[in-house]
């Protein structure tokens, strides 16, 4: 099923000599006025100021503890130990404790960005639908382990997120419950890999919000030269932060009160793309599509028709090649990237509303897996 969401001047004025001009130089000097000792002194323009500190959350100055209960959810934050590094991990319940949970998601925010900023809208927006949400910072993202912006083996990074995520679905709480896979842009290529690294049947399903499956445009025409050097740089400048700005959130975001607070989330990386990640976006895209195939659980996958910064075509690609009997596409006319934390109230809640209903749908659907 694919559905479409719907200057004048004057002339010159002649010049014309003054009589009185060649006389100047012949008349008398009168000097200044003395300044009057009463006079003040001369003001000096004043010094700029710096900007604001930027608020401590995404919604203000409001404590978490009392923010997270406004909004019907619990939240908690610890540390995740992995051969590959520690990470940060986060998880968000319905704040009802006697009422047992739906099922559960395992989130994977993009690139650049972390769980604890505006990427917790999606994952407080489930808690509210009774879901119990989970998710981890990516190695060399937010709080976890790494190089900041540096994704230099994407197979290490889905596998380390996975640890925790296989860890949490295997417990004796939640074993018996549905459980399903949400990774947002660089988030669901992740997602993806980490689909593909799992066991069969681990998965009752899989969830893309503007995910990267296909190498954007703007990367193609930009890093062609470096491309052809890899193999040169690899090991040598694999770290370096040398490719080109294509200021990706500018492109992600169309609400620009929106915009506003996604840019000084402090978490986030903000630097140039380094020659690691960039290569590695390049191998794993490639990786991904040649195994479209192999894709059986159900999916949702959500893209806005004009997002600037992943392809469209990287949606419809898995759908047209997964051999998942229950699949779903949905695309947005006129919506950006970030479908849900960029977008105006109203698209966004369309998006949401979209999400909650395949969920809840496949949730009762296939029960337990």
């Amino acid at each position: 099923m694919i559905l479409l969401r719907s200057g004048f001047t004057n002339p010159p004025i002649p010049h014309k000599s003054n009589p009185t001009c060649a006389n100047v130089q012949n008349r008398k000097q009168i000097p200044p006025p003395l300044p009057s000792l009463m006079s003040p002194p001369p003001m000096s323009p004043p010094p700029d100021l710096p900007p604001p500190p930027p608020p401590p959350f995404f919604w203000g100055e409001t404590p978490e503890n009392e923010f997270y209960t406004s909004q019907g959810v619990r939240n908690s934050k610890s540390y995740f130990e992995t051969p590959n590094g520690t990470i940060f991990t986060q998880s968000w319940l319905p704040i009802d404790e006697t009422k047992p949970v739906k099922a559960t998601v395992f989130m994977t925010h993009g690139y650049g960005s972390d769980s604890s900023w505006c990427f917790q809208k999606i994952c407080i927006e489930y808690a509210k639908w009774g879901y119990a949400v989970f998710a981890a910072d990516l190695l060399g993202h937010g709080r976890s382990d790494g190089l900041h912006g540096y994704l230099g083996d994407m197979d290490k990074v889905a596998a380390t997120s996975l640890s925790y995520f296989v860890s949490v679905r295997r417990s004796e709480r939640y074993c018996e419950l549905p459980a399903f896979l949400f990774g947002e842009s660089l988030g669901g290529l992740i997602t993806m890999l980490m689909y593909l690294q799992s066991e069969p049947d681990t998965w009752t399903g899989l969830i893309f919000s503007a995910p990267l499956f296909v190498r954007p445009k703007n990367m193609i025409s930009s890093t062609k030269l470096p491309l052809t050097m890899y193999g040169l740089l690899f090991g040598l400048a694999d770290t370096w932060a040398a490719m080109p700005d294509n200021k990706m959130v500018e492109k992600s975001i169309r609400d620009p009160e929106k915009l506003k607070i996604i840019a000084v989330n402090p978490k986030r990386y903000t630097g140039r793309a380094r020659v690691g990640t960039t290569r590695e976006v390049v191998r794993i895209t490639n990786y991904i599509q040649n195994n479209f195939h192999k894709v059986k659980a159900p999916f949702l996958t959500l893209h806005g028709t004009c997002d600037g910064v992943t392809c469209p075509t990287g949606s419809q690609m898995l759908y047209e090649k997964a051999s998942s009997e229950d699949k779903c596409l949905k695309l947005y006319e006129g919506m950006y990237h970030s479908l849900i934390q960029g977008e105006p109230n109203d698209a966004a809640n369309l998006v949401l509303a979209d999400m909650k209903k395949w969920t809840d749908e496949k949730t009762q659907q296939y029960g337990s897996k």
